[in-house]
């Protein structure tokens, strides 16, 4: 039989989980709103300002804190950094303090999380040997150490699906500009503009790509960058593309032109992959919640009539 207790602090670190998730939700959908807010306003001289100027000393303030923390349990070997930092640039995050800073979050919670453990331990009087106490404080910090990187893998997985999703428009739009007769450089530079409104990741991409190549890069070196920062088969074909045309003084338009209608054919065959997988997921959700109330509609109110029926029959036999 399971511990009440352990089921109890299970229940409340599960409600903790779910809590920050709740917040962190809200905390993207009004940061989103304030995107937009914030590019209409003054940066000068109105109203808020000192409203403005104590949040971002507050921001400062924590993300010092969490940099502190970080520092504490930085990995010393410079690959695993450099793992870090790939990773980060995969979810679009590319301040250079980005992963001291995750590091820092993730001390952070495992603290939280032993601190509330402790606490939930000392309003329960049932006592508990201490080596168990041990071992499920150290579980849940564990726990609670490694969820961030869950979190950072989903936000990798998420932006990967929306560059892919993004790829074919941003290579229509490149073909247009490079028929009409602009060179790769000034087609890169468009669908920054262009794409900054319908798909954000790609034009980030691109505006990297533009700064990079705008900073003397070469574009082969400018280019491998952007497969490595994207990690994506699509953008890593478009790459290798782009470099045997500049190398070999090929067309771009009419390569651009025959890589796009790939793409556009291999999203249309991942639509159909899902929807054929749609089916077999379906199963479980149907067995288990669809077809027991299906049955509980149709057969209950029969089942009641055949109760009703039998039941006076079955009492006058006995």
């Amino acid at each position: 039989m399971v511990n009440p207790e352990i089921l109890i602090v299970g229940l409340i670190f599960i409600c903790i989980l779910l809590t920050g998730l709740g917040i962190y939700l809200y905390t993207e959908q009004y940061r989103e709103r304030r995107t937009l807010v914030k590019r209409i306003q003054n940066a000068g001289d109105g109203p808020g300002r000192e409203e403005r100027e104590i949040v971002e000393e507050m921001k400062r303030h924590w993300l010092g804190f969490f940099t502190s923390l970080g520092h504490l349990v930085k990995p010393k070997n410079d690959r695993e950094i450099s793992g870090s930092r790939k990773e980060f640039l995969m979810a679009g995050y590319r301040g250079e303090n980005a992963p001291v800073i995750f590091w820092g979050a993730k001390v952070l919670l495992a603290i939280l999380t032993a601190v509330v453990f402790i606490s939930i331990r000392l309003l329960i009087s049932k006592p508990m040997p201490p080596l168990y106490l041990t071992l499920l404080i150290v579980l849940f910090a564990l726990a609670s150490f490694h969820l961030p990187n869950l979190w950072l893998q989903m936000k990798i997985a998420k932006r990967k699906e929306i560059i892919r999703a993004g790829l074919p428009d941003a290579l229509d739009l490149m073909v247009v500009c490079v028929v009409a007769g602009n060179g790769l450089d000034a087609a890169i530079n468009r669908v920054t503009q262009e794409m900054g409104l319908s798909n954000k990741p790609v034009s980030q991409e691109f505006e990297l790509l533009n700064l990079e190549l705008r900073a003397g890069k070469s574009r082969q070196d400018a280019l491998r960058n952007l497969a490595l920062r994207t990690d994506l088969e699509d953008v890593s074909s478009l790459v290798t593309l782009l470099i045997q045309t500049e190398k070999f003084g090929t067309s771009i338009a009419q390569a651009l032109r025959i890589h796009s209608d790939s793409m556009r054919t291999k999203r249309f065959q991942r639509a159909e992959e899902l929807a054929a997988k749609l089916p077999v997921k379906l199963i479980f959700p149907l067995i288990l919640f669809i077809l027991p109330s299906l049955f509980i509609v149709i057969l209950g109110p029969a089942a009641i009539t055949i109760f009703r029926t039998l039941l006076p029959g079955l009492r006058g036999g006995s």
